[in-house]
């Protein structure tokens, strides 16, 4: 679902894929990825590990906030993205931690840029590339993420009692939120 971020004149696609090929992505990123405006940022992330959309929309906030700042740790919205969404600060860790990998079936991607009409052409150039329709499903929190999620992101069972209220999922999504938010504190 495309979004502008007033604040920051950008708009935002998060969105996903179902059961992609590695090779594919990858040969994409290597490749395609110049097919599309230079002013528009694509990265794409284990969707395994993603706490819904909530979680890339405030990793994409917390990115663009730091290039704003000028207390960026990478060179590009798509990076420090990845660094916020995987809470990590060292690009090599948070691509180990969020980033796509061989065994990756299911795929998050966030799109930045300035112009609506060049995010679409992106989208359509991933979305040829996976050969395979985007699914915001990917983007929901199941039992099985939740596990993950909990143990990648060290969610203890302490922080899940004091913030559930009958409602885990919605817990660990703040929580996950809240671990985006906390790596600017870490500059």
């Amino acid at each position: 679902m495309l979004q502008y971020l007033r604040e920051y004149g950008k708009y935002v696609e998060i969105t996903g894929y179902h059961d992609i090929e590695f090779d594919k992505a990858e040969i994409f990123l290597k490749t395609k990825r110049k097919e599309t405006q230079q002013n528009i940022d694509i990265q794409f992330f284990e969707a395994e590990l993603i706490a819904t959309q909530e979680h890339l929309y405030f990793a994409v906030l917390n990115a663009l906030q730091a290039f704003k700042n000028k207390t960026n740790l990478s060179k590009s919205i798509a990076m420090e993205t990845m660094l916020y969404a995987s809470a990590q600060r060292q690009i090599q860790k948070a691509i180990i931690r969020a980033g796509i990998k061989p065994q990756t079936h299911n795929m998050a991607i966030v799109i930045v840029g300035d112009d609506p009409k060049q995010i679409e052409t992106a989208l359509e150039i991933v979305t040829e590339s996976m050969g395979t329709e985007p699914d915001e499903r990917v983007l929901d929190l199941t039992k099985n993420k939740e596990a993950k999620i909990k143990k990648t992101f060290k969610i203890t069972e302490k922080e899940l009692e004091v913030l559930e209220n009958g409602n885990q999922k919605k817990a660990i999504t703040n929580i996950v939120i809240e671990r985006v938010a906390l790596l600017s504190t870490q500059l």
